[in-house]
């Protein structure tokens, strides 16, 4: 019976053996890493539920909590005022509350970095006031099961009703029950750009108007 040739006397032979040995490795902690990361990602509910009543005290939303990263875990916060802005001031305040919770609480094991940051003008959509809110605006959204044979849909945000949110593009509305979109944001349009420089110079005036105020009263 003929024997298989796995390699030449010399170095080869260790050479294959420690290709195996590296390739046994990197198939362990690609196991390791996708266990972690499947455990990383059950504890994005939990973290919400402790850390945003401390959020909304301060006077901010939680808009989504999030865990990324291959090799070093990133927690994802992203937060913003009720009208929508948000500076970076505001983030650090979250950022040493957040800090603070979970240093007591400890509900993640492991090393991991904290992130903390507005949604940005093409924000996720994670709530439903978040479709209405954003209503006329052009959005991405992947469901986690298909709806009329597909996951990812492109259209306009046309209603909510019911817990399900009415997007529409140039073939069909579609409605898409909220409980299972696995991800949605806006698409950066002109019109979505232009709504948040409105909203922005908005909130501006406001609060050079709150600022104003209590000199205007010590003058009085």
């Amino acid at each position: 019976m003929p024997h298989r040739r796995i390699g030449r006397v010399g170095f080869s032979p260790a050479l294959f053996v420690y290709k195996g040995l590296i390739g046994l490795w990197f198939i362990r902690a690609l196991l390791a890493w996708q266990e972690t990361a499947g455990d990383m990602a059950n504890l994005a509910d939990p973290v919400r539920d402790l850390i945003e009543p401390t959020i909304e005290s301060m006077g901010f939303e939680l808009v989504r909590v999030a865990f990324s990263g291959d090799v070093q875990t990133t927690l994802q916060i992203m937060a913003e005022r009720p009208d929508g802005t948000m500076t970076v001031e505001s983030c650090a305040r979250i950022s040493r509350a957040v800090s603070a919770i979970l240093d007591v609480e400890d509900p993640i094991a492991g090393e991991y970095n904290l992130e903390v940051s507005s949604p940005g003008i093409d924000r996720p959509l994670v709530k439903l006031k978040d479709f209405v809110r954003f209503a006329g605006h052009e959005a991405r959204v992947v469901m986690l099961s298909p709806v009329d044979g597909q996951r990812k849909f492109r259209g306009q945000i046309m209603d909510v009703q019911d817990d399900h949110v009415l997007l529409a593009n140039n073939h069909s509305t579609y409605s898409l029950a909220l409980n299972d979109i696995s991800s949605a944001k806006l698409v950066l349009t002109d019109e979505l750009i232009d709504a948040h420089m409105a909203a922005q110079a908005a909130a501006n005036d406001s609060l050079a108007a709150q600022e104003a105020a209590p000199a205007q009263e010590q003058q009085d």
